[in-house]
């Protein structure tokens, strides 16, 4: 059985929040007894461009002070997006996070320019033998990982689990995770520029009748492509039947052997992910901090306060990539929460 500590909140105040991460930062560290090492990133969201409802960098300020005071060493971190927006890039997704006010620590994008720094972590799944994460993950042991809970399309709901399982991941286990084919290419977007001949790695795609048309046989998934491409035709495939087993395995491959720490920051809960670029409706109430050691643990305990709260069994289809991970052993659904 876990702990997982619980601070209730209702109303997002961005100094409120600050001030109570730090509360429940140094309860973990005394109650759990975990050391911190002498450098620990900040694994973060920084909002999709137009999205409105992200967490604010200010909210973050209380545990950037407490690890300064104690002479520790942090960074944000982040992976690239698999899809086209202002995150495809390391430059573009490094200024649209800036603009976005995250100028409190330096920036690392873990896989690089456009998600070719990869590195491979071996797993025993069901569906995958390896994950691949951003490489720069592999400079690390340990990392403070806060999350937005909130919906999302696929997984149900997006918490510590999913900050492993996707924000780790690189491009290539990005497009792993959500796709069971390689990328398809829009002939009708297609300009035949062979920009994504010239640039693929393993000789993937031809030029047929002047359009792209990438081999399922020699592609390997890594998507580079879907960033490299100048006029938006290479789209992946989002219909995986097993996302959530994939999920589970990509976040028990990027946490294990890690000391973390979770946060799930339960406010301005939308039924899809900060992904999304435009303002979203809410579709429940804030309910407070939690955190814990056990990134299963604190994502059961918020599914299961939420579902209490709201009488309803929202983002209810969560629970089954909760049900791999444990299995796999991320870490366990039970768990006593501690309200201070």
């Amino acid at each position: 059985m876990s702990n997982v500590y619980f601070i209730p909140l209702t109303e997002y105040d961005e100094a409120v929040l600050s001030t109570n991460l730090r509360v429940l930062l140094e309860t973990v560290i005394d109650q759990e007894q975990v050391e911190l090492l002498d450098e620990v990133p900040l694994k973060v969201h920084f909002g999709e461009k137009g999205n409105t409802t992200y967490i604010k960098p200010a909210c973050y300020q209380g545990v950037i002070n407490y690890l300064k005071e104690h002479d520790i060493k942090s960074r944000f971190i982040e992976t690239n997006v698999l899809y086209r927006g202002a995150r495809t890039t390391r430059e573009s997704h490094i200024a649209l996070a800036k603009e976005h006010g995250f100028t409190a620590l330096p920036i690392t994008i873990a896989d690089g320019h456009h998600g070719e720094d990869v590195l491979r972590v071996p797993i025993d799944g069901d569906v995958f033998e390896e994950v691949q994460l951003g490489k720069a993950y592999g400079d690390f042991d340990q990392y403070i990982v806060i999350a937005h809970f909130k919906g999302h399309e696929q997984a149900g709901f997006g918490g510590a689990m999913k900050q492993l399982a996707m924000g780790f991941a690189a491009r290539p286990g990005k497009m792993a995770q959500h796709a069971s084919i390689s990328p398809s290419v829009n002939p009708d977007k297609c300009i035949g520029c062979e920009t994504c001949v010239a640039s693929c790695d393993y000789g993937a795609i031809d030029m047929i009748d002047d359009k792209a048309v990438i081999s399922n046989e020699r592609c390997v998934g890594c998507a580079a492509c879907i960033a490299i491409c100048p006029g938006a035709a290479i789209r992946n495939d989002w219909g995986a039947k097993d996302f959530l087993t994939r999920l589970a395995e990509y976040a028990y491959g990027a946490g294990k052997d890690k000391t973390n720490i979770y946060f799930n920051l339960a406010f301005n809960i939308t039924e899809l992910c900060d992904c999304v670029g435009e303002p979203m409706p809410l579709v429940a109430n804030n309910f407070g901090l939690f955190a814990s050691t056990d990134a299963v643990a604190i994502d059961r305990a918020c599914l299961d306060r939420l579902q209490a709260n709201e009488g309803e069994r929202m983002f209810d289809i969560g629970r089954e990539s909760l049900d791999h991970a444990e299995k796999l052993g991320l870490g366990v659904q039970d768990y006593t929460l501690i309200e201070l």
